[in-house]
């Protein structure tokens, strides 16, 4: 795999990030949804690409206060289990830390242990179990911690 580099969300990114989000979601971002983010100064949207410039995956979080909730990491499937997740997990880490955030929150299907696995090897702790989060199809969901 050729080099990963991390870069923030431009209004560029964001139809291709709408695709992406049909192959990983069952409730998918618009792109319309994208866009607002872009102008949202909560918002820390990173994707990840590689030296074509092609769009292999992104991460989206939002910042409140000192803690910081990530709200879709998604990598298109043929670039899975190359380092594209864990690379942008620590993009949105040091933009953390630099932004003083204490904690991280974030839900992840139960289901859905490639995730569990890699947020876990990134210091996330379960905290908690939301039943019947998720819809189409009805998971629960686990959440996960960091603290800096």
């Amino acid at each position: 795999m050729d080099k990963i580099n991390i870069f923030k969300m431009s209004c560029d990114d964001t139809l291709k990030i709408a695709e992406l989000e049909k192959e990983c979601f069952s409730l998918p971002w618009s792109n319309d949804a994208l866009l607002e983010e872009i102008n949202n100064s909560n918002a820390h949207f990173f994707v990840a690409k590689n030296e074509s410039d092609e769009l292999l995956g992104y991460i989206g979080c939002h910042f409140v206060l000192d803690e910081a909730s990530v709200t879709n990491i998604a990598v298109f499937s043929k670039y899975r289990n190359k380092g594209v997740g864990k690379a942008l997990l620590k993009a949105l880490l040091k933009e953390a830390q630099n932004s003083k955030i204490s904690k991280i929150y974030l839900e992840v299907r139960e289901s859905n242990t490639p995730a569990i696995n890699l947020y876990k090897s990134m210091n996330f702790k379960e905290i908690s179990v939301r039943k019947n989060f998720y819809s189409k199809p009805t998971e629960n969901a686990l959440i996960l911690a960091f603290e800096f």
